[in-house]
């Protein structure tokens, strides 16, 4: 069968998309050959062109200065510059057609602090005298909160509406991830990110018809590591896949024989792991500790407890991403019928340590906590399968496992579990956007030495919490900040009229109030 193009016709459509592609080069060069050059330079940055990545905190200070040099005269109307910080989201999901994919993305600008720009700053006329710089200083100060028109859409409680309106750190973008000049990998997928950085804009009026037009503008992009308080502990749902908090194991003598006993495994949600402040000097470490208590009811009363072996861990890293706003804290059981969400997750090895010397107690059949005690109380806090109270946990005392006969002694352990943060990784505290959650759960591997047979073992997964500290400058700052609120307030309730302040300004954060009540610098939501 003849062919249905001529043999050059492939090559001759190359050539043609060649061409293509060179015109549309040189349309974009010419489009900007006219563009004023922005710099962007940031006070007590390090190396050549900002190469040194300065990290700022909760109440930190950015200053530094716009130059703007104009290749030819250029009038201009106004000129904007912002910090802003962007959350960036897509979700791909499969469709019936083979090989294709369909695609939601979403896109959210949490924070807008405007820097004022007095009128006699600017050139009169205001026009970019060709060759001439023009400097523009800028400082902003890094808010503990977002405003409430950050975050406007429907949540299922409080809680989850607070911790959107905490600010979220930097995420996903390879260039910035990282601490001081050393970049390392955040952890994060493709799908999410969220960005900081100053911004400036240049606006003129067109002549024809009288609409602002964009002249030119740039995005310098800066790291942002605030402050994350230590939160409540997290309620596990028994339903919940995620977690498994305590695992039940029936440990045998070797095949064919029979059982030896039921070895039950239960682990708890430790303190956090702390993050230093941003630019702390050195590589400071990043530990915790967690405790295993195990019980083991044997299956006769001639039965000891199996040998321990090892005890592996890891931590799992989980990245919720979502193309809409999430109205509840996001869990991996939905992912099967809410199109509109994804989580990436990495596990990160963190230690192996030998446990065969744990000291097997054995305990009476009276020490068994009662039935109608806070161990065995279900609740919104825990579930049965659970230790509530943290006295309880401590005192070593599992309940009884399902094939527990009564009347029998049983024996117990505990294992303390130190926890320490690789540092060739760059981890981020757990929180929660109205996009994007970080979460973290501590994988606990416990290897059992059974008689005549392989090794059994106990698998179990418990929440971990990471917060992170402000820097020293930013802790100053919020605490110089707070004087200087007080010893304001006082005076506007002596000398101001009450209906000075905005309505719902006294509901703010502290460093807002100057903010909407037009002393400062413009907050955006």
């Amino acid at each position: 069968m003849p062919a249905r193009y001529p043999r050059s016709s492939g090559a001759s459509l190359h050539s043609m998309q060649t061409i293509g592609n060179q015109i549309g080069y040189k349309v974009r060069n010419i489009a900007h050959y006219g563009q004023p050059d922005i710099d962007i330079s940031l006070e007590g940055e390090h190396g050549t062109h900002g190469t040194y990545v300065t990290s700022f905190s909760t109440m930190d200070t950015i200053r530094g200065t716009v130059t703007i040099t104009a290749k030819h005269d250029t009038r201009f109307e106004d000129i904007d510059i912002s910090f802003i910080g962007t959350a960036h989201t897509f979700v791909d999901r499969l469709t019936t057609t083979p090989s294709s994919c369909s695609r939601s993305e979403a896109s959210h600008r949490f924070l807008t602090l405007k820097q004022p720009i007095p009128d006699s700053d600017f050139p009169a006329p205001r026009v970019l005298a060709a060759g001439t710089p023009c400097t523009f200083s800028f400082l902003f100060a890094i808010p503990e909160h977002l405003l409430p028109r950050a975050c406007l859409h429907k949540v299922n409680s409080d809680h989850v509406r607070n911790m959107h309106l905490m600010l979220p750190p930097s995420l996903g973008d390879p260039s910035l991830a990282g601490f001081g000049s050393t970049l390392l990998d955040d952890l994060a997928p493709e799908m999410s990110k969220i960005i900081y950085g100053i911004k400036v804009r240049i606006m003129s009026i067109r002549e024809t018809d009288g609409s602002v037009s964009l002249v030119a503008d740039k995005l310098r992009k800066v790291r942002v590591k605030p402050a994350f308080e230590e939160q409540p502990p997290l309620n596990v749902d028994p339903s919940d896949p995620e977690y498994r908090m305590r695992q039940e194991k029936v440990i045998r003598k070797g095949l064919f024989k029979g059982k030896l006993g039921t070895l039950t495994a239960q682990g708890q949600q430790s303190k956090p792991l702390v993050i230093p402040g941003a630019r702390t000097v050195g590589t400071p470490t990043i530990t915790t500790m967690a405790k295993l208590v195990l019980r083991f009811d044997p299956a006769d009363a001639d039965a000891t407890p199996p040998k321990l072996t090892s005890l592996a861990t890891k931590i799992r890293v989980s990245t919720y991403y979502a193309s809409a706003p999430r109205h509840s804290f996001p869990v991996r059981s939905t992912l099967g019928y809410d199109l509109t969400q994804g989580v990436y997750t990495e596990n990160i090895n963190l230690s192996t340590m030998c446990v065969a010397s744990a000291p097997w107690i054995k305990h009476a059949a009276s020490d068994n906590p009662p039935t109608d005690s806070p161990l065995r109380r279900d609740s919104g806090i825990s579930d049965c399968s659970t230790l509530g109270p943290d006295e309880a946990f401590s005192s070593g005392v599992l309940q009884p496992s399902k094939s527990y006969k009564p009347g029998s002694s049983f024996y117990t352990t505990e294992v303390v579990v130190p926890v320490a943060l690789p540092l060739n990784k760059n981890f981020l505290p757990t929180f929660h956007s109205c996009l994007v959650s970080r979460v973290y759960a501590l994988i606990l591997h416990l290897g059992v030495a059974g008689p005549g047979v392989g090794e059994p073992s106990l698998h179990l997964k418990v929440p971990m919490q990471i917060a992170a500290e402000g820097s020293v400058d930013g802790i100053e700052n919020a605490r110089a900040r707070s004087v200087e609120m007080s010893v304001a307030r006082e005076a506007d309730s002596m000398f101001v009229p009450r209906s000075v302040v905005p309505p719902g300004a006294e509901d703010l954060p502290p460093q807002y109030v100057d903010f909407v009540s037009g002393r400062g610098v413009e907050v955006v939501g």
